[in-house]
């Protein structure tokens, strides 16, 4: 066998050898790939499956739950239709509070001007009337949490327990999206706030003010007093609403609306 003969052999030998080597190579990322690949398939199964857990435990987090008492100023109110009015009739400002239970923004209004409103009550400068509105109805899973919310609230207020009723729900306020209290938990919240009567109970379970209340909606709704510019070409009725003395104010931008309605006032 001569040189140049043996020389091909050798590089066909090698050749092969290299073929070889690259094809293990292959198999070998190949089987790689399909290891990662499942990797990240069971990472991402994982993922799922652990947001879902937590997605549904957040959303039924007020499911038997107590609703926690938050204490209120023994104010004066009463039920007036779908209205309730806390303070005196002889009070020289009348704020209109338009109001829902599920609503974060209301909640807001309620925690930056609630104890001013309280103090402006007891001396006897303001009154407020709640329009309790069923604007996010269908924002609660299952629906229906604001009505039945607002119709508790105008019993809490027959009985004499408004404040504590109303201040409790909004400092324990569900989350919008997310499960509300149901009648039961709201017959236990005006046990704790002190309603004894047994009508209070019947109330809720029957939703004897469900119709007043959505009428007050759609009327609260469809008011063009009660219009408002939300920019971008949007104009329409929201919750919270503020108004002093039938005038909108901008309560939950200004800390100092209240005062300066009470300075206003002569």
């Amino acid at each position: 066998m001569g040189g140049a003969e043996r020389n091909a052999r050798k590089r066909k030998q090698e050749a092969a050898a290299q073929r070889a080597v690259a094809a293990a190579r292959k198999a070998k990322s190949d089987r790689n790939k399909v290891v990662i690949t499942v990797v990240v398939v069971l990472v991402i199964a994982i993922a799922v499956v652990v947001g879902l857990l937590v997605t549904n435990s957040k959303k039924n987090e007020a499911a038997d739950v107590q609703i926690p008492v938050d204490k209120a100023a023994s104010l004066e109110a009463k039920r007036d239709g779908a209205v309730v009015v806390v303070g005196k009739d002889t009070a020289k400002i009348t704020v209109d509070v338009y109001e829902d239970f599920l609503c974060p923004y209301c909640k807001q209004f309620e925690q930056s001007s609630g104890q001013q409103l309280e103090q402006k009550i007891q001396d006897g400068t303001v009154r407020v009337r709640y329009h309790i509105l069923t604007l996010l109805n269908n924002r609660s899973d299952p629906p229906g949490y604001s009505l039945d919310s607002a119709n508790a609230a105008l019993l809490a207020a027959e009985a004499g327990q408004f404040p504590a009723f109303h201040k409790s729900l909004f400092a324990a306020q569900p989350e919008e999206g997310a499960r509300g209290y149901d009648k039961n938990q709201l017959i236990k919240l005006g046990q704790d706030v002190g309603i004894t009567s047994p009508d209070f109970a019947a109330g809720v379970n029957a939703g004897k003010y469900n119709q007043i209340i959505e009428d007050a909606y759609q009327a609260a709704s469809n008011d063009p007093k009660l219009k408002q510019d939300f920019g971008g070409g949007q104009v329409g009725f929201g919750t919270p609403t503020i108004l002093v003395n039938d005038k909108i104010v901008n309560a939950l931008n200004d800390p100092n609306w209240l005062n300066t309605a009470v300075s206003q006032t002569p």
